[in-house]
């Protein structure tokens, strides 16, 4: 017998764990609805199968549940519609649990109804899985502590991922006007535009001004780029309300007229339907024969999606992650627990942690899990001469560990074999990673540096200079320079990432300089990159 489960879920921002007094830091959301996909393979009677969705914090004993699907009647092969709407937080570690019973009553209580396995994974796991269209994570369903055989393979439960498009949508619009009315007594008028969103309580709110065009009664506006969210909030047939107006130095602007419209209108684009009287309506009601103050015309209107880092991942993008951690005498004598390198038999050091809270993160979206990982200021063996560019793994052919875990023991052995020195060079780990960067030619690639250090860089001048030199005539090169102090992660445990749990010591400040190599492979749909 099998059981195949199909669950679209939507993604809404998990709670913090209970046992914490901080919530996740805030990012960037993207919503993303999911699809779940169990195959069951265990000797049974037809179910009513229902599967429910937590957030899942291995420290706390009781989970708050977030959701639950539908039931479906006897079936071994249910599709489930019910969709569960979650926050997507590139920068977080989101973890997930899926609990699958047979329903045997009309009982809210799951203590109620047999329980058939669960699964866990990160919701970073399902979006960075390999895929086309939509991204599948397949994922193993397990008994239930003192439910049948713990640990026993009851099924796999495959996961899909699909970023929602509502609002994601730019629209780009040229607009002109004819014979507006004359506002200056020594001129003519110089007139611009005001657009307004119109609110659930029939408010106005103010989302775009044109700029102004001096001394004309016929003004052509540049064209202008404007979300589609902040036009209409993702309602098409929602007004819009247009006011003209006659600029003042002093900015006691002359009222011109106004004239409202819709999305949905404007999306016809140029035709009849786009020209629009600008009526002001005091002049309306005292001029028995007032037509109207001027026109105003769509010249054009075109939409494009905005793209986001979830449609490179889909196109195939590949993320390469390097991390490059100070080994200088700032830090510490590791063998002290003062240090910020001292490897305590308890609990990770300042750098571990703040390692892993990137890490584990990152490495989702990396297909091979394979991870080059340097030191820099420390004198290395077997001569002793300062370094800033040593492999941690000891491989200077292939400095790549395999996984976080493979680059915290690198890590720690390097400091059981190396002397910490200084200074707090930078720069050739830079170099390192752009020559890295280089020889990609297809741009199928996304490269990202992760520097953590203790102290003041003291080649800030040759490590912008490496920054800069990261463009080669065929990619376009962003550097970005971010000094994020991680700690104290004793404060509800802040970290990165995780939502932590316990209180944890000080560490590291963090720099992140991510050079990306634009020129990516476009996802789904047209994608113009900068030249």
């Amino acid at each position: 017998m099998s059981l195949y489960l199909h669950v679209p879920i939507s993604l809404y921002p998990h709670p913090p764990c209970p046992c914490s007094h901080a919530f996740a830091p805030m990012s960037h959301h993207l919503y993303v609805p999911m699809s779940l996909c169990p195959n069951h393979h265990i000797p049974m009677s037809l179910s009513l199968p229902h599967v429910f969705l937590s957030p899942h914090y291995p420290c706390c004993p009781r989970i708050p549940q977030f959701g639950r699907t539908e039931v479906i009647d006897n079936s071994l092969n249910p599709d489930f519609l019910h969709k569960f709407v979650l926050d997507y937080c590139f920068e977080e570690r989101q973890n997930l649990r899926f609990d699958l019973y047979d329903v045997d009553s009309k009982s809210p209580d799951l203590s109620k109804h047999d329980f058939l396995g669960q699964a866990f994974c990160t919701l970073g796991e399902i979006v960075g899985s390999a895929g086309s269209h939509t991204m599948c994570a397949p994922t193993t369903l397990t008994s239930h502590p003192g439910s049948g055989i713990l640990g026993k393979k009851c099924g796999t439960i495959i996961l899909l991922a699909e970023e929602l498009v509502n609002c994601r949508d730019v629209a780009t619009l040229q607009f002109c006007a004819n014979k507006l009315d004359k506002k200056d007594f020594f001129g003519k008028s110089d007139p611009f535009m005001v657009f307004y969103r119109s609110n659930e309580d029939g408010t106005f709110t103010i989302c775009h001004k044109t700029e102004v065009v001096r001394n004309t009664l016929n003004p052509v506006w540049a064209a202008f780029a404007i979300p589609v969210c902040a036009l209409c909030n993702g309602d098409h047939d929602r007004a819009i309300k247009v006011e003209v107006y006659d600029w003042d130095r002093n900015g006691s602007h002359d009222f011109i007229g106004e004239f409202t419209t819709s999305y949905r209108e404007l999306a016809r684009g140029q035709s009849h339907f786009n020209v629009y009287e600008v009526v002001n309506p005091r002049k309306k009601m005292k001029k028995k024969k007032y037509l109207n103050s001027g026109t105003v015309t769509l010249l054009s209107f075109t939409v494009e999606a905005e793209h986001t880092f979830l449609d490179y991942i889909r196109g195939g993008t590949q993320l390469n992650f390097t991390v490059a951690i100070d080994f200088t005498a700032s830090n510490g004598n590791p063998s002290q627990p003062t240090s910020l390198h001292y490897l305590s038999p308890f609990q990770l050091n300042a750098y571990s942690l703040a390692l892993r809270a990137v890490g584990d993160i990152i490495q989702d979206y990396d297909s091979d899990k394979m991870f080059p990982a340097l030191g820099f200021g420390a004198k290395v063996p077997p001569d002793g001469h300062v370094s800033h560019e040593f492999p941690l793994n000891g491989d200077a052919s292939n400095p790549a560990c395999h996984g976080i875990a493979g680059v915290l023991e690198a890590y720690q052995r390097s400091l059981r074999h190396v002397q910490l020195y200084g200074p707090t060079n930078f720069a050739p780990v830079v170099n390192h990673v752009a020559r890295s960067a280089a020889t990609v030619l297809d741009g199928s690639q996304y490269f990202v540096l992760l520097i953590i250090t203790d102290g003041v860089i003291s080649d800030m001048a040759q490590t912008k200079e490496a920054i800069v030199n990261v463009r080669p005539s065929w990619w376009h090169c962003g550097g970005w320079w971010h000094p994020w102090v991680l700690g104290p992660l004793a404060n509800g445990g802040r970290g990165v990432g995780t939502p932590g749990c316990c209180g944890e010591g000080k560490v590291a400040h963090l720099v992140a300089i991510s050079l990306n190599c634009m020129g990516l492979p476009s996802p789904p749909g047209s994608l113009r990159l900068p030249n």
